[in-house]
């Protein structure tokens, strides 16, 4: 029997050039999305799927991170004694959401660094990768699939989704062989490919369930131009040794990474959200008309 996902690494360490100069004092994972922040997503995700231990890939300044996820036990009694007991339930949630732990990547050198440096952490055993940027709705298709898949196969998956032939290029893309629906064995991995050369429109995204042996392909891997180490390059030469699989989820992901991207993920899943839908539609009715 395959060993279970016991944990998830959620690489954190980037600088968040893109919502400048905001993340010169928020780091863009603590961004919100409706009432939670981007990489509680993923982290609620990963436990969804069955993951006990998260660990959280960091960089120097980025300490809010660990402040976030952490026992706030002064905050919590201050809201209990004004009344605000359901305010103190949601921040003691947070904190037991799983076991948390942090590891620090001094400098960005690619996800693929991120990843190898979380190798003490993980020890050698299966886990998740999730990229806090990619948010998928309904979680529930994406990690937890992935681990039935993972499960039946004993073999890494990673999650991919169908996106147009001229995107392509912006994406790892995999050379598929249907097994089933949505799940497909990946006879290899090309980054990047150009839209006229790539063996499918499956495209890689930021969910993964890799085997320990990972670690030794990444450490193998060399840098690439910016000095970066690209995951898609460290799994495609552990493609050489074991078989991997791909699952394409039914859910719909959305980039939180830029600003545009999360506000349009806070509008689609607020319209998506029982609790909050008609609110959020009255707010766009309210600026465009009907």
């Amino acid at each position: 029997m395959p060993a279970k996902i016991r944990t998830a690494v959620i690489p954190a360490a980037g600088l968040g050039t893109r919502f400048l100069p905001t993340t010169k004092a928020v780091p863009k994972e603590l961004m919100p999305l409706l009432d939670q922040p981007l990489i509680q997503y993923g982290a609620e995700e990963a436990v969804e799927a069955g993951v006990e231990r998260v660990v959280i890939v960091t960089s120097p300044g980025k300490e809010a991170l660990e402040r976030y996820f952490s026992l706030d036990l002064e905050l919590e009694q201050r809201l209990t004694d004004s009344g605000d007991a359901d305010r103190a339930s949601q921040i003691n949630k947070v904190a037991s959401l799983a076991e948390f732990s942090y590891v620090i990547q001094e400098e960005p050198r690619g996800l693929g660094h991120a990843v190898l440096t979380a190798k003490d952490a993980v020890g050698q055993e299966p886990f998740m990768v999730i990229l806090p940027d990619d948010v998928i709705w309904p979680a529930g298709d994406a990690a937890p699939r992935m681990t039935e898949v993972y499960s039946r196969f004993d073999s890494a998956v990673v999650a991919v989704e169908e996106v147009p032939l001229e995107a392509v290029s912006a994406y790892g893309v995999i050379d598929p062989e249907v097994m089933e629906d949505r799940v497909c064995r990946v006879r290899g991995l090309v980054e990047k490919p150009d839209p006229n050369e790539a063996p499918s429109r499956l495209a890689i995204v930021g969910r993964y369930i890799l085997p320990p042996e990972i670690f030794d392909c990444l450490e193998r891997t060399p840098p690439g131009a910016k000095g970066e180490i690209q995951l898609t390059d460290g799994m495609a030469l552990l493609l050489e040794d074991q078989a991997m699989y791909a699952y394409q989820f039914h859910g719909t992901r959305y980039d939180g990474g830029t600003p545009l991207g999360l506000l349009k993920a806070s509008l689609d899943i607020g319209l998506k959200r029982p609790d909050t839908r008609d609110r959020v539609r009255e707010i766009i009715d309210g600026l465009t008309g009907p």
